[in-house]
């Protein structure tokens, strides 16, 4: 078979994987619908006492659908949700499409600034939050579009007689809110009653929004990015094809990563449906609690990202759980490092597969085969089927030869069609049918990808390129270090220099000197960081990626306080000058 010289990977799919998928053309809830038909008794969540089957989920669904329309729920409409990984939260999705409406989640860590910006921004005229977030809601009413706020707690999650003790505890917290209801202040009983069961009519899934996603705001404001059915239909579809051995299998999937986030929605809500598995949602990561439920519910995929697999690791007790039931787990959202991979392979026997992604592509757009002796260390994988990948020169659309670096380019059915309201920027992300994903990257003979650095976090030092992801990988090959990430500094002399922040392993004794020394026997000199600060831990977001602004905004912050101070002290020697 001859093989096109653009799509190398092509050659080196397993056997039976289809090289192309379409555009999803139907309803996203059409996954729930045909996992409520082959098995209604089937669980489709498990949470503490609260058992409920697909059949129940579809049908709770679709009448609390009618009742979203009777509250003036119409097409198109965007219902904003602000709720940890709960059982509301899993309804709420399908019941939300399933009313004609669009998708806002929010992450419930949210401040004031960030929920005036994003919600002024979706123009969500209802939303559905969690009873402790309502202090952060009720004073920004008047600044905001809501017009009705649907209140619920993990009381409303919880089966009998756990639920009555959950909201007699409740009682006795005087912390608790106090919630006044009315008219536009509604119980989550008076949605979960439900009415006559509704489902819209989505004729053109392919260009019809579910879910306007809020980029994380790593690297500046958060997007709107509007991902229609078809997109994440044809995502959902590309992931399964990927690990299409097993497909058929009775599954079981842990709901750790946060369903506001996409990458927690694909794998943690639309997986689960179109496998017909049970998802097991946890709202907070706690580590004991997620060994403890492994060992107890004996899930077979756990989605995770490197900061949630290196915690695990670090437990204790760890050798009191059995991990064993465990066959996949899929990373992503920040590089996993060759020994996490290792290590977490040999506790569980899992397949650990490596993916990259962005909110823009809905989200997985990379993704190493399933057996591991066709993984390749330290690479993303090859392209999903369906998608397209090419390196080009920043600012160029001519592809570069394999092993070269350049940014990430993405074609394929799971890219937006554009931003929410920003024609400026979508023009610059979008060009020419691809997606400019902003990531340094390179491509090897095979087809494999490698992500060398985000585009912006690239620094220069004295002229040289340093990509800080190279230098970290390095770093954390030290047995001491737990965690490391680069970032660079204005620097007088050489333009940028890069400054390393680390989370030490438990009762190590690292220093300085260490760091820079391991650093100058494995990397050329320009790429040494000529700082290192340690830490108890990294500002991450919620889904475990190392927040490098604000790193870099905390050392701004020290520079100008640095300066303020010298004014000052030039100041005051020039006045006893003058005094003199």
């Amino acid at each position: 078979m001859s093989v096109d010289p653009s799509r190398p990977w092509l050659a080196h799919y397993e056997d039976g994987i289809s090289t192309d998928i379409p555009v999803y053309g139907k309803p996203l809830f059409h996954f729930l619908d045909e996992a409520a038909r082959r098995y209604p008794d089937r669980a489709a969540l498990r949470f503490q006492n609260t058992l409920m089957s697909y059949r129940q989920l579809k049908r709770q669904a679709e009448r609390m659908a009618g009742r979203l329309r009777e509250l003036g729920v119409g097409d198109g409409d965007r219902v904003a949700v602000m709720l940890p990984n709960l059982p509301q939260t899993i309804v709420l999705f399908w019941a939300i499409l399933k009313a004609g409406g669009v998708v806002v989640m929010l992450n419930p860590l949210y401040m004031e600034s960030e929920l005036l910006t994003i919600l002024n921004d979706a123009q969500p005229r209802h939303m559905i939050l969690l009873e402790l977030l309502w202090p952060r809601i009720a004073p920004l009413r008047d600044r905001l579009p809501l017009e009705t706020c649907i209140i619920t707690g993990v009381a409303d999650a919880l089966s009998f007689p756990l639920s009555l003790f959950y909201r007699l505890k409740e009682l006795r917290n005087r912390h608790a809110p106090r919630i006044s209801y009315a008219d536009d202040v509604l119980p989550w009983k008076e949605l979960a009653r439900g009415s006559e069961a509704y489902v819209a009519n989505i004729a053109t899934p392919g260009e019809t929004a579910a879910l306007l996603q809020y980029t994380g705001g790593t690297t500046g404001l958060p997007k709107g990015v509007p991902l229609t059915h078809g997109n994440l239909g044809s995502n959902a579809l590309q992931v399964l094809e990927v690990i299409r051995d097993l497909r058929h299998e009775r599954h079981s999937i842990v709901g750790l990563l946060p369903f506001f986030h996409v990458y927690g929605l694909c794998l943690g809500i639309t997986l689960p449906a179109m496998l017909a598995a049970t998802s097991l949602p946890l709202p907070r990561y706690v580590p004991q609690d997620v060994l403890l439920l492994i060992n107890r519910h004996r899930p077979t995929i756990f989605p995770g990202a490197p900061s949630v697999y290196a915690s695990l690791l670090q437990q204790k007790n760890l050798a009191k759980f059995d991990l064993k039931s465990v066959k996949l787990c899929i990373s992503g959202s920040a590089p996993l490092s060759r020994e996490l991979r290792r290590q977490f392979h040999e506790l569980t026997g899992a397949s650990l597969l490596e993916g990259y992604g962005l909110t823009e592509a809905s989200p997985v757009t990379h993704l190493n085969p399933l057996l591991p002796e066709q993984q390749k260390e330290g690479s993303i994988g090859m392209p999903m089927p369906g998608t397209d990948a090419m390196i080009v020169e920043p600012g160029n659309m001519e592809p570069l030869p394999p092993h070269t670096v350049g940014e990430l380019l993405i074609r394929g059915p799971q890219v937006m069609h554009g931003y929410w309201n920003r024609p400026e920027e979508t023009a610059a992300t979008l060009q020419e049918g691809w997606l400019r994903t902003g990531d340094l990257a390179c491509m090897d003979e095979d087809g494999f990808f490698y992500i060398v650095d985000r585009k912006k976090d690239l620094v220069l030092v004295g002229g040289f390129n340093v990509y800080p992801r190279e230098v970290e990988e390095v770093i954390m090959e030290h047995e001491d270090v737990q965690e490391a990430v680069c970032v660079g500094l204005r620097d007088p002399l050489r333009g940028e220099v890069l400054k390393c922040y680390i989370v030490p392993r438990p009762a190590a004794r690292l220093d300085k000197a260490a760091i820079i020394s391991w650093c100058r026997s494995k990397l050329a000199g320009y790429k040494v960081p000529r700082h290192v600060e340690f830490r108890t831990e990294l500002p991450k977001s919620a889904i475990g990626k190392v927040l490098r602004r604000t790193l870099r905004e905390e050392e701004e912050a020290r520079a100008a306080a640095r300066a303020r101070r010298h004014a000052h002290a030039e100041t005051a020697a020039d006045s006893n000058g003058e005094e003199a």
